[in-house]
């Protein structure tokens, strides 16, 4: 499928030099999504738990199940950790066991890679139609537990004889709103033909990374797809080894356990359900609402559901600065009840900041200050991003890259924190369960950032 004596990197990295693609121009992405929207019906309603369809109450447990089993739960978690002004604490979690598919299928036009990318609606986004992967499926839509219509496409991520596969991880997601839910990313090349559908549409990482420029165009999925494209490594002199970074990250992962217990929703304390919402009680943090959606490009045309609905727009930021000549980012080793080894490496910051409002200034969250006060000129990437909208509602984060200025954090990073590059974060995306899912998103935004040479 590639020319003799090109490598899957320098193809990918031509993709991502291409700003113009050979079916659609750039300029006309966003208003080519308008359209898809105005030609299909779309409606997000909020309703009452006791009118979602096929949902219930579990008499037992108080917890939000299927009739069919599938696709996912809402649970009660007990949490407690050593570190942080919050130690314990109770909540709501998404209980998702299944392994999902996020996958984007690449094909050469005119000599450079394009992705497929879907206009596809989720009741959580704002807009709700964005640009998501190839195929954004949970093992219970493409196995069809819904009884809907079959995923589009999936057969090139699950049956892959005859086709190149440039990346495949398993990733996390959320790990303050998941209980340990992996999806598997990848990134699949054909050289044949792939049947049109007008809701899709082939892009190069070009064209992706200046759209990633704009306000809620690209989707999480595709974000964390994007993540983990195999670019060529660069000359890089980083401040530390490859092996040091893997000792401290597992020293980390040692001394910040997190004890967590899954209970039952109706005896999850500090929260309290009502008619339409889970509400914790001080008004903080999220709510659990109901909504019935009505999507008619979807597998389903109409479905309800329980969604998170977050309080607050969460602010997610990378500091970053050229140490040795060579750019670094600041990652912090983030425990989160949720994921599967407790910690991954996340952004230097990231949080609601209304959610740390109440508590003393030396409990707010480190460099928050910093970014929130950052001067114009220091703000290398800024835009507002979506989180996952099939499970939560209007989750928007603000997503910054800020030049970290003097004096701002000394190379020896404080505990907790430390100094990589940009290159080395991309080694541990694609060893999956190494980076969080919000730091997979600027990564994303750096490479965008480094492509369009801003």
């Amino acid at each position: 499928m590639s020319p003799a004596g090109t490598t899957d990197a320098g193809r990918l990295a031509l993709s991502a030099a291409t700003t113009e693609g050979a079916l659609m121009r750039t300029g006309d992405v966003v208003r080519w999504l308008g359209e898809r929207r105005r030609r299909n019906r779309f409606q997000v309603e909020r309703i009452p738990f006791d009118q979602m369809d096929n949902w219930y109450f579990d008499d037992g447990t108080g917890d939000i199940r299927h009739r069919s089993g599938g696709f996912f739960t809402v649970e009660g978690l007990r949490a407690r950790t050593g570190h942080g002004p919050v130690r314990a604490w109770q909540q709501p979690i998404i209980c998702q066991p299944e392994v999902g598919i996020l996958g984007i299928l690449v094909k050469e036009f005119d000599g450079v890679l394009h992705c497929l990318m879907q206009a596809k609606m989720e009741p959580g986004n704002r807009p709700l139609l964005q640009l998501s992967p190839t195929v954004q499926a949970t093992r219970s839509n493409y196995t069809r537990v819904h009884r809907g219509a079959r995923v589009k496409y999936i057969d090139y991520f699950t049956q892959l004889e005859g086709l190149r596969v440039l990346a495949d991880s398993q990733q996390s997601e959320h790990g303050s709103w998941f209980y340990r839910k992996s999806n598997r990313n990848m990134i699949v090349e054909t050289d044949g033909e792939v049947p049109h559908d007008d809701d899709y549409c082939w892009l190069t990482l070009g064209q992706i990374a200046e759209l990633l420029h704009h306000d809620n165009v690209i989707n999480m999925d595709s974000r964390t797809v994007l993540s983990c494209v195999p670019l060529a490594d660069g000359e890089e002199k980083a401040l530390h080894p490859d092996d040091a970074l893997d000792h401290w990250l597992e020293a980390e992962r040692a001394s910040r356990e997190v004890h967590v217990e899954r209970i039952p929703l109706s005896g999850v304390d500090g929260w309290t359900r009502g008619t339409h919402t889970i509400d914790n009680d001080a008004g903080r943090y999220f709510q659990v609402v109901a909504v019935s959606v009505q999507a008619g490009n979807r597998e389903v045309t109409g479905w309800s559901q329980p969604l998170f609905e977050p309080r607050g727009l969460g602010v997610t930021a990378f500091l970053t600065r050229r140490i040795g000549g060579v750019r670094h980012v600041l990652a912090h080793a983030r425990a989160e009840a949720g994921l599967h080894h407790s910690v991954e490496l996340a952004p230097t910051v990231q949080c609601t900041p209304e959610n740390y409002a109440h508590l003393a200034p030396g409990d707010h969250p480190l460099f928050l200050d910093q970014v929130l006060a950052a001067d114009r000129a220091h703000i290398l990437y800024e835009a507002v991003h979506s989180e996952e909208g099939g499970r939560f509602l209007q989750a928007d984060s603000r997503y910054l890259l800020v030049e970290a200025d003097d004096p701002g954090p000394p190379a020896e990073a404080p505990s907790g924190y430390v100094w990589l590059t940009p290159g080395q974060l991309s080694r541990l995306v694609r060893r999956g369960h190494h980076v969080n899912v919000q730091a997979r998103t600027l990564l994303a935004c750096l490479n965008a950032t480094a492509a369009a040479g801003r």
